[in-house]
């Protein structure tokens, strides 16, 4: 049952991303071909209005396939035949559709368990945040430059800066206070701590679920970026990625070890990974990586500035050449993955 939630997780994701770019491109009178679901051989499909609607055999990934025939450029249904700027609209509304995606589900989920305001229920003995005075009640809003809402935010932070000195501004009564500390090893943990826990969940009602769940989307975007950041630095490895099969691992292992509490668990459990798989999916499209959508992005750009098309030949080049490398790092991905899971 954890393998069937996955995928159709995993699936209604993509869909969602698709569907960013098909209602853009229909908007804007640009011919889609197929607009597919899955890859490989194909399962089911239905012609619909000039566009074939299809379900294909495996479900990893998906299309919106447009009129882009460079021979046909003429036609108005064609994408080069559309404004630069309707086409950087279509191109940008699939990673666009996931970040909507991910808010309506964060919406979602901090109605039902509330969020986790960054307040402070109690200071550990021995740790930097008690010697430097912090105590219960306390609401942390910035960390050096960072502004916080969350507490999750606080141990991200902690998390991808272990061991580092932070500027920690708290609120106390309505006075603003800022201290410095420096984490302290924990042996038992084996980890860098400031000795802070966390208030329970507050309740929200329906305009804090709204402001919430925004903060819940920015707080994975911030997270994705940051691990982005660890893996380009060299201070994360290509063995600590993860691919689809991964994913499919994740969810199952969630599902299991949550079923046992009952549906509504199993259901902020998985909100949860959703609105991170949207979130991420959203930003690694947006990354300027040749055959992704952020790479198409950068030429469309490009003819903006420059008034002028590069072209189309060395563009292909460009992608294909990405597709090559993409397709190579997905097979050392996936070998990771299975590596984990069976090893």
């Amino acid at each position: 049952m954890g393998i069937i939630l996955a995928v159709l997780l995993f699936s209604f994701i993509v869909f969602f991303h698709e569907l960013g770019h098909f209602s853009v491109a229909k908007k804007n009178g640009i011919d889609v071909d197929e607009f597919c679901l899955g890859m490989g051989p194909v399962l089911f499909s239905k012609e619909y209005k000039g566009t074939r609607y299809a379900l294909r055999l495996f479900p990893i990934g998906g299309a919106c396939m447009m009129g882009e025939d460079e021979e046909a450029t003429g036609s108005s249904g064609n994408f080069h035949s559309k404004s630069v700027w309707a086409r950087i609209a279509v191109i940008a509304a699939g990673p666009v559709f996931n970040f909507i995606l991910a808010f309506i589900m964060s919406v979602i989920l901090v109605a039902i368990v509330g969020y986790d305001k960054p307040v402070i229920s109690e200071v550990n003995e021995g740790y930097p945040a008690a010697e430097a005075g912090l105590e219960p009640g306390d609401e942390i809003i910035r960390m050096n430059h960072k502004r916080i809402h969350l507490f999750s935010e606080v141990s991200a932070y902690n998390q991808f800066h272990q061991g580092e000195e932070v500027d920690v501004t708290y609120k106390r009564d309505g006075e603003t206070y800022t201290v410095t500390l420096t984490p302290k090893y924990s042996e038992e943990a084996q980890y860098y701590m400031l000795g802070v826990v966390r208030i329970p969940n507050e309740k929200a009602n329906l305009l804090e679920a709204f402001q919430y769940g925004a903060y819940k989307v920015k707080y994975w975007i911030d997270t994705t970026l940051s691990s982005l950041k660890l893996l380009i630095t060299g201070q994360a490895g290509l063995q600590e990625l993860s691919g689809p099969v991964g994913i499919v691992n994740l969810v199952d292992d969630t599902y299991q070890s949550s079923r046992s509490y009952g549906v509504l668990i199993v259901t902020v459990n998985l909100l949860n990974l959703a609105i991170l798989l949207s979130a991420n999916l959203g930003v690694m499209n947006l990354l300027p990586i040749p055959a992704l959508d952020g790479g198409r992005l950068v030429f469309l750009f490009a003819e903006a500035v420059r008034r002028k098309r590069i072209p189309p030949e060395k563009e292909g080049y460009f992608h294909f050449a990405g597709f090559v490398l993409l397709m190579l790092l997905m097979v050392v991905v996936m070998f990771n993955d299975l590596k984990r899971i069976f090893f």
